[in-house]
């Protein structure tokens, strides 16, 4: 056959040629750019908290020069994987710049300074004892004829058949006429991983919030209302993995007390973490954070001692004071003058009638306080403890974990040695995406609590896939495990704290709270202000929790916002925008700015009312410096 002559190819083909020679790589070259790549993807993931080994690296194919075919640079990924990528996303927000991190933790030599509480106008406050005055009339006016021309609906406020009641008329009238009105705003159901988002499950009421009907339908929030405040409420990841893998080994519960056959290796193993992780020689841990405090204090303290209490303690910590027998007093929140006035009566004047001394005075304080965003004056508890002689006593059920720059709670926030502490006690909801708490002390105080605490004795012991999950969020946050990714969503936490806070407090709201706290705690006041801030939200699909009385005082009702180190800025922005919509509907900016916001110090005027521009372009760098 013949072939034709050969021609000389010209200079441009020449350049084409090598161009693309160029580009192509041989097989082995091939193989270490694809390694490097799967290197850089996979060190991406574990900075924005995914696993890896569920993703596949997008292929790389670049034709070469003698081939027609014509090949896409980057294939995008599968339906499956896209998905994937999503939900993790979803529970865990990718950070989108290195720049929003920040180490929380008290600058040391430092007076630590009580958060100023800003006041309202007069005419707010008068409008809301107003409007709940109108709510009480009117409630007695309906419950007046109610009784009378619907008997029906009181029966079981009534005797019947010679059996008493078992709600009483007047503790019922306020659930009955106050709390039904806004029922709506209570207990959403929810349903899937309450991570970054939240998905509600929509229902509807037609007897006025008596009762509700899910329609069958979701809508997807941004979740600003679980305590999740390091993201570990995830469905994959090591802790999801490592739980995964213990139901297989252990199953779902250790099927016994810990006194009895209950306590696996998990839990000696778990409790020796814990008790590193504080900073304690010793510690136990519990099924549930409420029975811990309710069952311990009773362990602790008993006839003949005195428990000296911060007047804004958690009810399991008011529960536990009363079983154990001992007296109680109460001291103003967070005021250490009054506590010092409190101690030098209750040491001089001893016990009621016979005057004797006490045996035990136990101070109980929590490290933040879950409803006013607070932190314990710890630097001036620990001074007032070497003068007084007391045992102190700390909750950390919201500090462990959330402050520190390494989450170590408060005595890590303060810089100060946890053997200062007498005793703590934590959570293991909040932090860690588990459940229980522990209690961490002396080996000698330990002992003690195993032979007289109830929960121990006599509760369920913790189950083995939520013990593990405790231990590998405790490595992750020490680094034992995937290092750095613990550092930085403390770091997150920290950065996210503030920087809603700070943009809050621009915007012209009333805020509670230190500046590094992930609880935030907005105003509302007016009772018709709380079904109408949650309903707005909602709107917005914002996920938010608001509280009033009983938790609060009458006149202080407040929406919460819980901060997570899985929410990114942008997650923030969109909060801040949908907080500064309201506020101009519902009138809620009524802050005065001496609590911070102000646009200097100079400023003792003007209030705090910035644009959302203004906080976009300077909150972040702003965020970093010391609050005004």
């Amino acid at each position: 056959m013949p072939t034709d002559p050969p021609r000389k190819r010209s200079t441009s083909s020449i350049k084409a040629g090598k161009l693309a020679s160029f580009f192509s790589s041989s097989p082995k070259a091939s193989a270490t750019a694809s390694a490097a790549l799967l290197a850089a993807h996979t060190a991406a993931n574990a900075q924005h908290g995914l696993s890896s080994p569920g993703y596949s690296l997008p292929t790389i194919s670049v034709s070469d020069a003698s081939t027609d075919s014509q090949k896409m640079l980057f294939s995008p990924p599968s339906a499956e994987e896209a998905h994937r990528i999503a939900r993790a996303h979803a529970q865990f927000g990718p950070i989108s710049d290195p720049g929003h991190t920040y180490v929380s933790k008290h600058t040391e030599g430092e007076v630590v300074e009580e958060p100023i509480q800003d006041d309202p106008p007069y005419y707010y406050l008068i409008t809301t004892y107003l409007s709940y005055l109108i709510l009480i009339i009117f409630g007695h006016v309906r419950d007046f004829f109610g009784k009378r021309f619907k008997a029906r609906n009181y029966k079981h406020l009534k005797q019947q058949n010679g059996y008493a009641p078992l709600n009483s008329d007047f503790d019922n009238f306020y659930v009955r006429r106050l709390k039904m009105r806004i029922n709506d705003c209570f207990s959403r159901p929810i349903t899937g991983v309450p991570g970054r988002f939240i998905t509600l499950l929509d229902r509807v009421s037609n007897d006025h919030n008596a009762t509700f009907q899910f329609t069958g339908k979701t809508t997807e929030t941004l979740n600003m209302s679980s305590y999740n405040y390091l993201g570990f409420a995830q469905s994959d990841g090591p802790c999801a993995d490592a739980t995964e893998e213990t139901i297989r080994k252990y199953g779902m519960s250790s099927g016994s007390t810990r006194a009895e056959s209950g306590t696996q290796d998990l839990h000696v193993e778990c409790e020796k973490l814990v008790a590193r992780f504080v900073g304690k020689p010793d510690a136990m841990v519990f099924s549930m954070g409420f029975a811990t405090n309710s069952t311990s204090l009773p362990a602790i303290v008993g006839k003949g001692c005195l428990i000296i209490s911060d007047e804004l303690n958690h009810s399991s910590l008011r529960f536990g004071s009363r079983l154990s027998g001992a007296c109680i007093t109460m001291f103003k929140h967070n005021d250490m003058e009054h506590l010092e006035e409190v101690l030098r009566e209750a040491i001089s004047q001893g016990q009621p009638r016979t005057h004797r001394p006490w045996k035990k005075i136990l101070v109980v304080v929590e490290g933040l306080y879950s409803m006013e965003g607070t932190m314990c004056n710890l630097p001036a508890l620990i001074e007032l403890k070497k003068k007084y002689k007391y045992y102190l006593f700390i909750d950390e059920a919201h500090s462990i974990g959330a402050l520190g720059p390494r989450g170590r709670g408060v005595c890590d926030y303060f810089n100060i040695d946890p053997k200062e502490v007498d005793i703590l006690m934590g959570t293991l909801t909040k932090s860690f995406g588990a459940n229980g708490g522990y209690i961490a002390a002396e080996k000698a105080i330990i002992d003690r609590l195993r032979l007289a605490n109830a929960g121990y004795i006599y509760g369920e012991a913790p189950t083995p896939p939520v013990i593990v999950q405790i231990m590998t969020a405790l490595r992750m946050i020490a680094g034992d495990i995937c290092p750095g990714q613990g550092e930085e969503r403390l770091q997150r936490l920290a950065f996210n704290s503030r920087y809603l806070r700070l943009g809050l407090k621009r915007l012209g709201f009333i805020v509670y709270g230190q500046d590094d706290s992930p609880i935030i705690p907005l105003l509302l006041y007016s009772p018709a202000k709380m079904p109408a801030f949650s309903h707005e939200m909602l709107k917005r699909k914002i996920a938010v929790v608001i509280v009033g009385y009983p938790a609060t005082p009458l006149v202080s009702s407040r929406a919460r916002f819980c901060v997570s180190a899985a929410h990114t800025k942008d997650d923030l922005d969109r909060l801040l925008q949908a907080c500064d919509e309201i506020g101009d509907i519902l009138q809620l900016k009524f802050s005065s700015g001496v609590a911070g916001g102000k646009r200097s110090l100079e400023d003792k005027v003007q209030p705090p009312r910035w644009t959302m521009k203004e906080i976009l372009e300077r909150n972040v760098e702003d965020t970093k410096a010391k609050l005004l």
